[in-house]
């Protein structure tokens, strides 16, 4: 096979290469441990709280608008998030700034965002330095 033919059918040109993609392969290669797990979660909480609320200034961890971050065995993250309101008017960009934010953490895996309704936000689960920023303490 040439490199061409390899090249427009997306494949390695030879076997040394192809074993070579499966093992960067960033999911389903070998599990992670818990301290990596615990690792990429915490990275992809910091790249989430780069990110605000275009109508209120506190980052949308500090909102309470991330409810879960979990990390599977081989690095796959997925993110559970809400928005303020149904009608919020970033509803259809949110999440995908959230999922292009957390694929910049290097050794991700596959990433989801899934935009969930319950339990509705309200502000009590906004962080103690959110309430504080916006006047509320």
């Amino acid at each position: 096979m040439s490199f061409l033919d390899g090249f427009l059918n997306e494949r390695p040109e030879n076997e040394d290469e192809k074993k070579s993609s499966d093992t960067t392969s960033k999911s389903g290669g070998e599990p992670i441990t818990a301290d990596e797990k615990q690792n990429l979660q915490n990275l992809a909480s910091e790249k989430i709280r780069e990110i605000f609320d275009p109508e209120i200034p506190v980052n949308i961890y500090e909102l309470g608008l991330i409810y879960d971050i979990d990390v599977n065995d081989y690095a796959d993250i997925t993110v559970s998030m809400t928005l303020t309101s149904p009608n919020c008017p970033v509803a259809e960009t949110m999440p995908g700034e959230v999922e292009c934010r957390v694929r910049e953490v290097e050794g991700v895996g596959n990433v989801q965002v899934e935009l969930v309704w319950e339990p509705p936000w309200d502000m009590s689960m906004m962080s103690e330095a959110a309430r504080l920023e916006m006047g509320f303490m």
